[in-house]
């Protein structure tokens, strides 16, 4: 296997085993109480960068496992100070993790003069900039199509809301993963399982309908579900074309 490939792997096990495998909700709970002041958040620190050192295995870097955890320290205290746990702020803080592994991936693999190139390459790939164009075109513009098509059925089952309430915005994210799934089932040549999701989704759909006798809103939610399903497919079958040219 690519060395380069297994270092990558090696600090991305070590982040995953430090965030995630340990740290029960106790020591999570204390950091977010404590913050600053917390002595698991230094323990966990020193843990981020204690197993990268022996996960990598490269002891002449010892420098390396210190940068990483000065950096953990500060991207987790930042965290800790933001008002609300969201999801946001979460990504964030994973986001600032991995941007730290990768600039010490580059460090060690030598590999900082690539970066532009591989940029360069990147924006100037056709299947690249096929399959980045088709994703974002299925996951927001395609859903302002939906919305605004259907609008006047959203108007005419607003009414019903009060008495069966659903989640906010579900149906806007059930949409984008759908979506996200049919094209990567055209991509992929998996057609079939284009017919399994619209087959579940129906049965969920109409399963629901004795339960609340909401048939308007089951009706409106199989439009936009056709709907999307084939204005995504249209998509994915054009960059096919685009990307088999």
């Amino acid at each position: 296997m690519n060395p380069e490939l297994i270092l990558a792997l090696q600090l991305i096990l070590a982040h995953v085993i430090t965030d995630f495998v340990m740290q029960s909700q106790k020591m999570i709970t204390q950091k977010r109480e404590k913050k600053a002041r917390a002595p698991f958040l230094y323990f966990h620190a020193f843990l981020a960068g204690l197993l990268t050192y022996l996960i990598v295995q490269d002891w002449r870097m010892w420098l390396i496992p210190i940068i990483i955890s000065v950096t953990h320290f500060f991207i987790d205290l930042w965290k800790l100070n933001k008002k609300n746990d969201s999801l946001k702020y979460f990504l964030l803080d994973q986001f600032f993790h991995l941007i730290v592994l990768l600039l010490v991936w580059l460090y060690l693999t030598s590999n900082f003069s690539e970066v532009l190139p591989f940029i360069t390459y990147i924006f100037n790939s056709t299947v690249t900039l096929v399959v980045l164009v088709g994703y974002l075109i299925v996951i927001f513009p395609v859903g302002f199509i939906i919305g605004k098509a259907t609008r006047r059925w959203q108007e005419e089952i607003a009414g019903d809301e009060g008495k069966f309430p659903s989640l906010q915005k579900a149906g806007r994210y059930i949409g984008i993963f759908e979506r996200i799934l049919v094209l990567t089932f055209i991509l992929t040549d998996n057609f079939a399982a284009i017919g399994l999701l619209i087959a579940a989704k129906s049965i969920l759909r109409f399963s629901d309908k004795g339960k609340s006798g909401a048939r308007k809103q089951t009706e409106y939610v199989l439009i936009g579900t056709l709907m999307s399903f084939s204005l995504t497919i249209i998509i994915g079958l054009l960059m096919r074309v685009l990307v088999l040219q």
